[in-house]
């Protein structure tokens, strides 16, 4: 591995950190200005809805760039959603039948979030395609 490749290795773990950073930053805002229950659930949701975005917008047009693609995926969205979180919100959620709404609340609305930005891509996308 050349020095070129030990460059390109270093600028990916930056981007990737700085995107990671930014997303952290902004889940901890998320949770701290509020409720950590709803917090955590429109990080999750809002997460979810721009990966599916980006992943979709990919395949279907490819606008956006690799580089900037792992700043927000593998960067921001991963660190500003959170299954550690998650998990102990729900644990803590002040009985079963609470914590399995959020439970069901997190993966129904994430779900339902990934196929909205699907259909954002494929709005991106346009009828000629």
């Amino acid at each position: 591995m050349g020095l070129d490749d030990h460059l390109a290795r270093f600028e990916t773990l930056a981007i990737v950190g700085v995107g990671g950073f930014a997303g952290a930053n902004l889940r901890f805002l998320a949770i701290d200005v509020g409720d950590p229950l709803a917090g955590i659930l429109v990080a999750n949701v809002l997460g979810s809805l721009l990966l599916g975005f980006l992943i979709y917008e990919a395949r279907y047009t490819g606008i956006v760039d690799r580089t900037s693609r792992l700043l927000f995926t593998t960067g921001f969205l991963s660190s500003l959603t959170t299954y550690s979180g998650f998990a102990f919100w729900t644990a803590t959620a002040g009985g079963p039948a609470l914590g399995l709404g959020y439970v069901a609340a997190n993966y129904g609305l994430g779900f339902g979030a990934v196929l909205a930005g699907r259909a954002l891509a494929d709005l991106v996308r346009g009828d000629d395609a």
